[in-house]
C-alpha cells in the first residue's frame, strides 16, 4: 500500500505549485500561438509545459536534484523529436521552425516549474512571448528590405553550354578562371543536352559573391569559342 504511505502533504503542495505554474505559463505561450492560428496552439503548449514539469518534479521526488537533472536532459531531447514533427518542407520552403522552437521553450518553462524555479519560469515565459510578438515587426521590416546578393549566403553556380568537342578545354578554362578570381569551384559537372551540346556546371565554394563579377564572368565565357550559352544562378542556403 505504498500509494498511501507515499502521500506527503507538503510535497503534494509543492507538486501542485509546479504544475499550476507550468499550466499558467504554458497557457500564456499557447494563447499567443492559438491567436496566430499556429499548428501547435494553446492545448499543445500547455500539455508540453505540464508534461515537462511533471517529469522533472517526479525525478526530483525520487532522486533529488540528480534525478531532476537526469529527467530534464531527457525532456530536452524528447521534445526535440516532438518539435521535429511540426516542421514541414514544401518544395524549397521550410515551415514550422518557429512552432518547434516555441514547443521546446514551453518544455523549458515546464522544466523550470517542475524544478521549483517558478520565478525563472515566469521570466522565460516573458522572453518567449517577447520573441514571438515584439520581434515580429522587426522581422517584417527585414523581410521587406531589398535582397542583396553580395551580403547573402547562397550557393552559386556557373552554367556554360559548349560544343561536345570543346568540353575538356572549357572545363579547364572555367576552373582556371574561377581560381584566378578567388572563386574556386567545388567541382564541375557535365550534363548532356543533345548529341552535340554539353552543359558544364561549376559550383562555387564561396557563399557570398559580387554579382557584377559573375555577370562579367558569364559574359566572358559566352564569347569563348564553342560556347553557345553562359549564365550564373544562385540558391539561398536554408
Amino acid at each position: 500500500m505504498s500509494a498511501f504511505t507515499n502521500i506527503n502533504p507538503p510535497e503534494l503542495l509543492n507538486t501542485l505549485v509546479s504544475l499550476a505554474s507550468a499550466f499558467l505559463f504554458g497557457t500564456l505561450i499557447g494563447a499567443e500561438r492559438q491567436f496566430r492560428n499556429r499548428s501547435a496552439g494553446l492545448r499543445t503548449n500547455v500539455l508540453v509545459a505540464l508534461g515537462a514539469a511533471a517529469f522533472v518534479d517526479l525525478g526530483a521526488r525520487l532522486n533529488g536534484n540528480a534525478g531532476a537533472i537526469h529527467i530534464a536532459a531527457y525532456v530536452v531531447s524528447g521534445v526535440g523529436f516532438l518539435g521535429a514533427g511540426t516542421i514541414l518542407r514544401e518544395g524549397g520552403n521550410v515551415r514550422g521552425l518557429n512552432t518547434a522552437a516555441t514547443l521546446w521553450s514551453s518544455a523549458a518553462v515546464g522544466a523550470l516549474s517542475g524544478a521549483d524555479l517558478v520565478l525563472e519560469a515566469s521570466v522565460l515565459t516573458l522572453f518567449v512571448l517577447a520573441g514571438n510578438t515584439l520581434l515580429r515587426p522587426l522581422v517584417n521590416t527585414i523581410n521587406r528590405l531589398p535582397f542583396n546578393e553580395r551580403n547573402s549566403e547562397a550557393r552559386y553556380q556557373i552554367h556554360v553550354t559548349v560544343n561536345a568537342d570543346q568540353v575538356d578545354v572549357m572545363r579547364d578554362e572555367i576552373g582556371d578562371k574561377l581560381y584566378a578570381m578567388n572563386y574556386p569551384a567545388q567541382g564541375i559537372r557535365e550534363f548532356k543536352r543533345d548529341d552535340r551540346l554539353i552543359e558544364l556546371v561549376a559550383t562555387l565554394t564561396v557563399t557570398a559573391v559580387d554579382p557584377s563579377e559573375l555577370d562579367k564572368l558569364s559574359d566572358y565565357f559566352a564569347h569563348r569559342p564553342g560556347v553557345t550559352h553562359a549564365t550564373w544562378t544562385q540558391r539561398v542556403i536554408e
